[in-house]
């Protein structure tokens, strides 16, 4: 009796994954796991430090994900290409929920257990955080002070300045509504963009207009996508204020800031305040 054919190496069915590459996997090409899982080093001895470490670098990971989107929702808000604008904003609003989830690994840490690899951290701070200064700025929280710290890293430093001078999200959408017709006063469109966003009246009446209007109107899908993304990152802010009065109390914060009190006045600041007003008034 004939014996069964052996199937050929590396081809035992045909749903079989191919395994054999002569360098790296294109996985690993890809993704480039290897440098991401190799770039935690941690600097006490206590088992905790990891977590707080990987979930920092995760953090890092997200805000760079969501200023490519929000930098992408502005280009689109240049050109007047609200569905794409639109798009991007709802993407980052899923992954707005994504780095808030971040917070769980830490969100119940005892003041003991921070304490055992607190003095790692040294003068670090998230507050130093470049793509989250980035994040910031394109939410119109900008301030030319922030820059201070990144003055010994010339291409974060450079990033960042042209970021501050750059028109921010909101203001790209306040110019698209003006574009639209809408009475945005010149003293807005024509403000200094790397100052700080101030609430305008004006431009809250053109919100209570628009939520008056149509409903399933492009512009209320553009106010209610700026309206998502703004929520989460209050969230964001409560859910970091949450984790520090926990971990530290009102101690001072490891950057040397107020802490407990700094977040709580980050806290109360709204992100695109006029969508949040004009609602008093529809």
């Amino acid at each position: 009796m004939s014996q069964p054919a052996r199937p050929a190496q590396g081809t035992e069915g045909a749903e079989s994954p191919h395994l054999d590459f002569a360098g790296t996997t294109p996985y690993e090409d890809y993704v480039r796991a290897d440098v991401l899982t190799h770039l935690q080093h941690t600097l006490s001895d206590d088992p905790g430090e990891m977590v707080f470490l990987v979930t920092t670098q995760v953090m890092e990971l997200w805000f760079t994900v969501i200023t490519h989107e929000w930098e992408t929702a502005a280009r689109a808000l240049r050109s007047d290409d609200v569905p794409t604008a639109v798009a991007a904003l709802k993407r980052s609003v899923r992954e707005l929920e994504a780095l808030n989830a971040s917070w769980r690994p830490l969100g119940q840490l005892t003041p003991a257990q921070f304490n055992a690899y607190r003095s790692a951290l040294g003068e670090g701070s998230g507050f130093q955080s470049a793509m989250y200064r980035r994040m910031e700025f394109l939410l119109g929280e900008k301030s030319a002070s922030m820059l201070v710290p990144h003055r010994g890293a010339p291409r974060v430093h450079a990033e960042l300045e042209k970021a501050l001078h750059e028109p921010s999200l909101y203001d790209e959408a306040v110019r698209f509504l003006a574009r639209r017709g809408h009475a945005v006063p010149p003293e807005v469109l024509e403000r200094d963009v790397a100052l700080r966003y101030e609430p305008s009246p004006a431009v809250e009446a053109v919100w209570a207009e628009i939520y008056a209007g149509d409903q399933n109107g492009e512009l209320v899908r553009l106010g209610e996508a700026l309206s998502d993304v703004a929520e989460l990152v209050w969230r964001w802010r409560n859910d970091h204020l949450v984790a520090t009065r926990r971990a530290m109390g009102a101690k001072t914060g490891t950057g040397g800031s107020a802490g407990v009190a700094w977040l709580e006045k980050r806290a109360r600041n709204n992100v695109f305040p006029e969508l949040w007003t004009a609602r008093s008034h529809v």
